[in-house]
């Protein structure tokens, strides 16, 4: 491993090169170009790497850097063999990287590991779906067993997949929503009555001041760079708040124009606020504040009186608390200066338009939802919510997590759904809310459930206290994994395990009815197509819609009257079924086939009606909690390398910070350092402070000095999970808190020959 300086630039020439060289690599010119000319595109293949959404007017090249890696890495001509399985173990595998076990190659056939061996054996499609149906259907009760979903899943597959599962009598779907944007969606809904973005993507174009809260763009959805280029292009000013100084908020070279291939780029953030871990919501209520006074100080002038008189309530008790703020506890939560808190103001202040954004950094904290009521409760003093260029804007990263949401994966579905569901297909749903994914991996530690199925996703090595997240897994009787590649869920297993290879979104889905396509929703609820451009890499795939089609066959027979191989044979049936059960998708096989797609109502954005218990936008109080950091210890963040997506490990470079051929650092202020007694390049054990008697350390990690906000530090995610205790989740939303881990350093000696 190498260390260098951090870049002060992202993207640019050296983006496209780390793109296209190991796509024409590996899947040579011809797959290439077939493949990168239509991601994203109108009558194209939709991006898997995240859910940023799509202009109307679209580049030639409509994707980035890490948009093409994800297609290489779906679309690779590299097989696993079938003598893989002989020659590796189950215990094998799991001493093996994630890195590795990602570069195998494509699954191509099902594989079973039966009770009391350590290795999966090739097995046919019918005899898989038999085992796994006969073990659903020898639990003791549906509850006994949960099915996780990945954000890559389609529309039409995470409908049938929540629809089997409802009809075998159990509402345990946790998915991914719940280790990422589930703070968002509770606050959110609470709030103004929808857990989604309010505003559309052309807002970008029309709003005088982008607030960018939380995440990095430059490595996790990096067109949104284009958009902000874009935006700061038409006079808008742009504000990063985050306790890293990432590259894509410094500047951007836009490999698309000119300027960003041999000139300096565009300077992205006019303003960089690098604050302390946990200090949002201190830093929302300290600008709040301001608004508040300056309103007093020229009434009238500042808050949009008519907008909160017509649209919300609450804001006189709001008012009354939000005065009480403390600025000196501010700067002591936020370790930001005065001074940069009034200038933040002083922007809010001036712009008339404004968005705020954010993704992980934000909802990843114990007051993760209060912290999102917060941004609301600031965007909506001045109006800032149902006008053009204005509004919230959660990023999300999967690319369809937000899709899934949508067609019913959820644990706790209303019972709205419920009843469209029952009244669709004629049983009746279960009412009982499920487990989520941090309840489901408690339940699975009482030997509460039995049985663990994951459509897509890599749920061992996403979900945090890995240590005891492993030890649940292998105690259960029997997971099943759907998936395209090898990853760690493979790996830690039940007693009994099996894995479903299934096609990506990539290839060309061919059913009895012909040619497939599925639906996606973005981030700011446009849903369109995704049509598959190139053959699958083998014979006897199967799409995810096709495997749950037959499982919901082998394991239900004719308990409910659900035509599933309708369903599987032509998508077209599943959209008019999701056309009767959720709003807003009339119409939909027509509208999502065409190339223009379509927009979902959004009430806060195109009307401004807010679907609350009370009928308005709700103006919130929260009681400020300081994050306090024990004395000798650092609030650490789990992040991804720029070579990643998720848990998938594209490389061990992490070009942006100065990595390259490594994964186990460390990275602390250098004055933080200085104070621990620790200097740049020692070895250290990262050992979590927490109030149980449970170990939670990275052994032998390289310390790495970074200009990071005083008293933080930064790890990899997923190999910092470990560090991430299980009982350590947001309020309200039990999103695991991986963004203000308290832990202590401790140098130890370095082998000889490093």
């Amino acid at each position: 491993m190498t260390v260098g300086e951090p870049k002060d630039w992202a993207a640019g020439v050296p983006g496209v090169l780390h793109s296209m060289g190991p796509a024409i690599e590996q899947l040579g010119l011809a797959r290439t170009a077939k493949l990168m000319l239509s991601l994203n595109q109108k009558g194209g293949f939709d991006c898997m790497s995240c859910a940023w959404p799509d202009p109307d007017k679209r580049k030639t090249a409509e994707f980035c850097e890490n948009g093409g890696k994800a297609v290489v890495w779906e679309a690779t001509p590299v097989l696993v063999p079938r003598e893989f399985w002989a020659e590796h173990s189950v215990g094998d595998l799991a001493d093996k990287t994630e890195y590795w076990l990602g570069m195998q190659g494509r699954l191509t056939e099902p594989v079973w590991k039966p009770a009391g061996k350590d290795h999966y054996e090739p097995v046919s499609w019918e005899r898989a779906f038999r085992i796994i149906a006969d073990k659903l259907n020898g639990l003791s009760s549906p509850d006994e067993a949960s099915f996780y979903t990945s954000g890559r899943t389609s529309n039409e597959a995470a409908f049938v997949y929540q629809l089997f599962v409802r009809a075998f009598g159990t509402n345990n779907l946790p998915d991914c929503s719940n280790m990422c944007h589930e703070s968002t969606s509770l606050a959110m809904a609470e709030t103004v009555g929808i857990g989604k973005s309010t505003i559309a993507y052309d807002d970008f174009e029309h709003t005088e001041l982008i607030i960018v809260m939380g995440q990095n763009p430059g490595t996790n959805h990096p067109r949104m760079l284009t958009a902000l280029e874009d935006a700061k292009r038409n006079g808008a000013e742009i504000v990063a708040v985050n306790p890293l100084p990432e590259a894509g908020l410094r500047r951007y070279k836009n490999p698309q124009r000119v300027r960003g291939v041999v000139g300096h780029g565009t300077e992205i953030a006019d303003q960089f606020l690098q604050i302390r871990l946990g200090g949002d919501m201190a830093l929302l209520q300290a600008i709040a504040k301001r608004v508040v006074l300056a309103e007093q100080r020229t009434p009238g002038s500042v808050v949009d009186h008519a907008f909160i008189e017509k649209h919300t309530s609450g804001y006189d008790a709001f008012v009354e608390h939000i005065l009480q703020v403390d600025d000196d506890e501010v700067v002591r939560a936020t370790g930001l200066t005065i001074e940069e808190i009034d200038e933040l103001a002083e922007r809010y202040l001036r712009s008339e338009r404004t968005i705020i954004t954010w993704a992980m950094g934000i909802t990843q904290h114990t007051k993760a939802v209060d912290t999102i009521k917060e941004i609301i409760n600031l965007l909506l003093l001045r109006g800032n919510i149902g006008r053009p260029g204005a509004g919230a804007s959660p990023i999300r990263g999967h690319s369809n997590v937000q899709g899934d949401r949508t067609m019913g994966i959820w644990e706790q579905m209303p019972d709205s759904f419920l009843d469209a569901l029952a009244k669709e297909f004629h049983f009746e749903p279960p009412r009982e809310h499920g487990v989520d994914a941090l309840k489901g991996i408690h339940a699975m530690q009482r030997g509460d459930i039995r049985f663990w199925m994951g459509m897509g996703g890599n749920l061992v090595a996403a979900i945090s206290d890995s240590q005891l997240a492993e030890q649940a897994f292998r105690g259960t009787e029997m997971t099943v994994q759907v998936s395209t590649k090898l990853n760690r869920s493979h790996a830690v297993v039940g007693r009994e395990a099996l894995i479903l290879p299934t096609m990506g979104r990539t290839e060309i889905d061919v059913q009895a009815a012909g040619p497939q396509f599925v639906s996606v929703e973005d981030t700011v609820c446009s849903v369109h197509g995704s049509h598959g451009q190139v053959p699958p890499v083998a014979p006897g795939l199967l799409s995810e819609v096709a495997i749950v089609c037959e499982l919901a066959k082998a394991t239900l027979g004719d308990r409910v009257p659900v035509d599933w191989q309708a369903m599987r044979d032509d998508y077209d049936v599943i959209r008019d079924h999701i056309s009767h059960v959720v709003p807003g998708f009339e119409d939909y096989s027509r509208r999502a086939g065409s190339k223009e797609g379509f927009v979902l109502p959004n009430g806060p954005r195109d009307s401004r009606t807010f679907a609350t218990k009370t009928g308005k936008a709700m103006i919130t109080v929260n009681e400020l909690e300081h994050v306090e950091r024990p004395e000798g210890t650092l609030l650490l963040q789990t992040l991804r390398s720029h070579d990643q997506y998720n848990t998938t490990i594209y490389s061990l470079n992490d070009r942006y910070r100065g990595i390259k051929k490594g994964r186990h650092v460390v990275f602390v202020n250098p004055d933080d350092l200085a104070e621990l007694g620790l200097t740049d390049g020692d070895h250290v054990d990262v050992e979590t402070v927490w109030d149980d008697d449970v170990e939670r350390v990275l052994r032998d990690y390289r310390v790495v000095a970074y200009p990071s906000a005083r008293g933080c530090a930064a790890a990899y995610f997923p190999e910092a999970n470990v560090l991430v205790p299980l009982d350590s989740a947001a309020k309200g939303s039990n999103t695991p808190v991986s963004k203000a881990v308290p832990v202590r350093l401790t140098r130890v000696a370095v082998p000889a020959g490093v």
